[in-house]
């Protein structure tokens, strides 16, 4: 079976593509991969890199949420069309909404990661003003999941959500994401420290919860603050709390290090498709401490503890609570890390889609 894989290189979308691309490639699958957005540097690359068979082609065209992007996607769809033409893939795997409305024959399967409407519902409670942007940008989404094959979304939530704000949608599935466990340390002693991971100028992430009371923990907080597109502004730390630490953005291997050192993570988004990093402290056996939204409960049942949904004050009751009760901390600890362990690997997450493409294709294109 031949792949056509899209990612963008700017944010938790570029993490989700490596573990795809290296479990397909490991099932024989050719892989080809079209990035968008920054070209990665070389510690972003260097799984590519490691994976002789895939054909990777790195372009810095703009992604559909940006402003004025019209004209890179004009173009970058017809650089896909002549990738199609050229390497004749039997599926192609779409991480952005616009690629969906591509003239071609081939499946073309479109995963809702997130989007910026129900983003903008989700953080402001309300649906977007007006604006030739946001008009914009939803006609392209719509187009593109109306057209696809079929389209699949990483949480039940976050179907559910598309299925909302983008009405006659195509077939949908729910695959979660999925994480190699051999990447992350679960077996080290922990320190007393609370991790938070999220772009600080992210709303949805809501990270700055966390500056919002003092602690009697130390509490770090990871994530870029410069917005990847130039035409918003940054935001910038209001908060200065007590035993807060402030980050900036770290490495995947700095990372992994946090996490294997920090015995509490706090997941603080009011937002959440499903991102990477609850998931990856978990694998870490950190315990998680949850803001209360559907997804988390999706996802965590009742391996997590939650706090009251956006409430800053309940969230250090909370840290307090399991930075006093170690055996409670403990047991939140293992209960996240069997869930993400049964639940959330790359392995269960790459058969699924395994599964999904050879029910799209040619059965003589199926996997061997």
């Amino acid at each position: 079976m031949r792949a056509l894989v899209t990612a963008d290189t700017v944010g938790g979308v570029w993490t989700y593509t490596r573990e795809l691309v290296s479990g397909l490639s490991r099932r024989g699958v050719d892989v080809t991969l079209v990035s968008f957005g920054n070209i990665p540097d070389p510690t972003q690359r260097e799984w590519i890199d490691a994976l002789s068979t895939v054909d990777y082609r790195a372009t810095a065209f703009k992604l559909e949420w940006m402003q004025d992007a019209e004209g890179d996607l004009k173009m970058s769809s017809e650089f896909l069309l002549d990738v199609i033409a050229e390497t004749k893939p039997d599926i192609l795997h779409f991480s952005q909404y616009c690629y969906g409305s591509l003239k071609t024959d081939v499946p073309k399967v479109v995963v809702a990661h997130s989007d910026v409407w129900s983003w903008w519902v989700g953080v402001h409670g309300k649906q977007p003003g007006e604006s030739s942007w946001i008009q914009s940008y939803r006609s392209v989404v719509l187009k593109g999941l109306q057209d696809a094959t079929s389209v699949v979304a990483p949480s039940r939530w976050m179907l559910g959500a598309v299925r909302e704000h983008y009405a006659n949608l195509p077939p949908g599935v729910v695959i979660y994401n999925g994480r190699n466990p051999g990447l992350f340390n679960p077996h080290v002693s922990k320190d007393d420290l609370v991790l938070g991971v999220g772009r600080v100028w992210d709303k949805a992430k809501q990270v700055s919860l966390l500056a919002e009371c003092s602690h009697k923990v130390p509490v770090w907080i990871v994530g870029s603050e410069r917005h990847p597109d130039p035409a918003f502004e940054n935001s910038s730390n209001e908060h200065q709390k007590r035993n807060v630490r402030w980050c900036g953005q770290q490495s995947e291997a700095q990372l992994r290090l946090l996490f294997s050192r920090a015995s509490i993570y706090a997941a603080t988004s009011r937002y959440e498709p499903f991102g990477l990093a609850p998931l990856e402290a978990a694998l870490s056996r950190c315990a998680i401490i949850a803001n209360n939204i559907p997804t988390f409960r999706e996802l965590w049942g009742e391996s997590a503890m939650y706090f009251r949904t956006n409430d800053g004050e309940d969230l250090a009751r909370k840290i307090e609570q399991l930075q006093r009760d170690r055996e409670l901390r403990l047991t939140y600890a293992n209960l996240a890390y069997r869930r993400a362990k049964q639940r959330f690997t790359a392995e269960r997450m790459v058969n699924e889609y395994v599964n999904l493409y050879q029910t799209l294709v040619p059965a003589g294109a199926a996997v061997a």
